[in-house]
């Protein structure tokens, strides 16, 4: 097993590159390297530099490596399309500006998935002519992606996207070929949606090139389940939490990862609420910590 550990602008409460609660780009590089992380996400497309020289120069003075890129939009959405197409396509370039390898794909949060966050039996799901809509946008992206541009594709299931349960992200890897389209597990989301990562891991090894850290607070999701409560207040109670002080099974998951050979980057991502005032400084080192603490680490 070969891990190196990454971070991402989310962990700052940077979710949409013209969200005026966003700290300073070039802080969040400083403090990621601070705070013990080899590498870090672009974030989204607008956030990081688009300029390859003004963010290569800043990598390259800080050591940190470029991990990969998050394609957020609504892939549900057959009316953001040309939307959809223009992020992926400034996704691709700035990726491959950098030499990193992983495209992330995610369909962003539907409105009206959101009161029925982590419960698959009250949530409206996609019709078929939806569904069919959505995987062949997906699709198309990833061909973009990896025929376009070199990168790794890979389908990450989100809490209040329409592709977020269990049997939504087994359907996308059954209809798309595993040639075309990879796995990012999000260890957090997939305990939000009522799904083991771990057994998700084991099943799904060998099309996952690429992972989030993530954890989920058991009381906040108990409260957040029974109040049926809506994925925005949620993550501002603080379900998303330091790692190692929620339901993930870190311990489980290092041992799956060292019997099955992984080899590649895990990158934390505490999805936290700007202005809830999170100590997020103190959140990205103490997650680092705690990743090194049960051997989910290189250096």
């Amino acid at each position: 097993m070969a891990i190196s550990i990454g971070n991402a602008p989310c962990s700052w409460g940077v979710e949409f590159a013209d969200d005026p609660r966003n700290p300073p780009w070039q802080q969040v590089l400083d403090e990621a390297k601070a705070a013990g992380y080899h590498g870090i996400e672009l974030g989204p497309i607008g956030y990081l530099p688009e300029d390859p020289a003004v963010l290569g120069d800043a990598l390259q003075s800080r050591d940190l490596e470029l991990i990969a890129g998050v394609l957020f939009q609504p892939l549900h959405d057959p009316n953001a399309w040309d939307t959809v197409l223009d992020a992926a396509h400034r996704t691709g370039r700035s990726l491959k500006a950098h030499g990193a390898e992983h495209f992330v794909i995610i369909d962003s949060i539907a409105e009206f998935r959101v009161p029925t966050a982590g419960r698959p039996d009250e949530a409206r799901r996609l019709t078929e002519d939806e569904w069919r809509g959505m995987v062949g946008r997906l699709t198309e992206v990833s061909r973009i992606a990896r025929d376009e541009y070199g990168l790794i594709p890979s389908i990450h299931a989100h809490t209040a996207g329409c592709i977020e349960f269990r049997d939504e992200i087994d359907r996308v890897l059954d209809e798309i070929d595993e040639d075309l389209l990879k796995l990012c597990i999000d260890t957090g989301h997939c305990v939000y949606a009522g799904y083991d990562p771990v057994e998700h891991f084991r099943v799904n090894r060998d099309r996952t090139p690429y992972l989030h850290f993530k954890d989920i607070h058991e009381g906040v999701k108990a409260d957040a389940i029974a109040n049926r409560t809506g994925f925005y207040d949620a993550t501002a109670q603080g379900i998303f939490c330091t790692l190692g002080d929620g339901l993930v099974d870190f311990a489980a998951l290092k041992h799956a990862l060292e019997e099955l050979g992984y080899d590649g980057w895990g990158t934390v991502e505490q999805d936290c609420d700007p202005a809830a005032g999170n100590p997020v400084v103190e959140d990205a080192s103490a997650n680092a910590t705690f990743l090194k603490s049960v051997g989910i680490s290189v250096q």
